[in-house]
């Protein structure tokens, strides 16, 4: 299609259907773009424009009016408040201004939190293998001696015990 951008998955389905046998013509009405297009996939002057970041607004700030003069500040006072609870505060304090603002406040907000808020708490998985440390035995024999080596050896086990006596 003219105009559009040809996708990542669309040169995929290309050289696929290119390396089963499939003409140039052929390939490309699979993959969705011209033949044109995929001789110059094939000479390697496609130049694909995935992953360029956008570095430019497509409309207004919604929030400009609002944002640091009391949205930014109530966050440095509470940082633990949530977008719904300061979307709530905008359509109570500005009737019918910012009805259509919760999910850009929320983005802001996200953005806001992760620059500026409390650091995550950070979690260790803990793991135990089996073996690896020294197991414990506190099981009481009577009537039963144990000896290492010969000599005789207290039969409560214990990590400590078997390490002095090995």
């Amino acid at each position: 299609m003219p105009g559009q951008y040809i996708q990542t998955y669309q040169v995929q389905v290309y050289m696929r259907a290119r390396e089963e046998g499939c003409t140039q013509q052929a390939s490309a009405a699979i993959a969705g773009f011209s033949e044109r297009s995929g001789r110059r996939i094939e000479k390697g002057e496609h130049q694909p424009k995935h992953g360029q970041e956008r570095d430019w607004r497509t409309r207004s700030d919604p929030l400009v009016g609002v944002w640091e003069s009391e949205l930014e500040p109530m966050l440095r006072r509470e940082p633990r408040l949530e977008p719904t609870t300061l979307y709530e505060y905008l359509v109570s304090q500005y009737p019918g201004q910012y009805e259509q603002t919760l999910w850009t406040l929320q983005r802001r907000v996200e953005t806001w939190k992760t620059l500026y808020g409390d650091p995550k708490d950070v979690m260790f998985q803990l793991r135990h293998d089996p073996g690896e440390m020294g197991s414990s035995d506190f099981t009481e024999l009577k009537g039963v001696e144990i000896t290492v080596t010969g000599k005789p050896f207290k039969h409560i086990l214990s990590l400590h015990n078997a390490m002095q006596s090995i």
